[in-house]
């Protein structure tokens, strides 16, 4: 997964620089709030519940703007192969979800933060690194 962001106009919520509708933010915040609410961890069967109550489609009541908050009701419904391809593959593979297969559990994980201090890690290394020395030539024309 690609996570292309402007330095400049980063958001607060961390959920709203991985994914790109808000729809996706919206359902993975939905996991990670049911996750939290087990002990950081679902296993297998729970985690297929939860996909189905989104399937169904779900009443979440939360709130709505920055300066005044009000408290809004609304039905959330999100298709169940979606949940799995769009917003649970790409949290496991960045990081923020593991999956333990003996245990067949799904936990958050501080993964991802130390995968992102990795990447920092490896542009640092780049930008010390001295010149190659490639040599740009123009195309010859035929």
């Amino acid at each position: 997964m690609v996570i292309l962001f402007d330095q400049f106009n980063l958001p607060e919520d961390v959920f709203e620089i991985i994914f790109a509708t808000k729809q996706q933010v919206v359902v993975a915040r939905l996991l990670v709030e049911e996750m939290k609410m087990h002990d950081n961890e679902l296993t297998k069967t729970e985690m297929s519940m939860f996909a189905t109550k989104l399937h169904e489609g779900v009443e979440v009541e939360g709130t709505v703007g920055t300066d005044v908050k009000v408290r809004k009701k609304v039905t959330i419904s999100y298709n169940k192969r979606q949940f799995y391809d769009r917003i649970l593959t790409p949290m496991r593979t960045m990081g923020l979800i593991d999956y333990d297969m003996y245990s067949k559990t799904y936990k958050l994980s501080d993964k991802f933060n130390k995968n992102m201090m990795k990447i920092g890690l490896m542009w640092l290394q780049e930008l010390r690194k001295p010149p190659k020395g490639l040599i740009i030539r123009e195309k010859s024309k035929k």
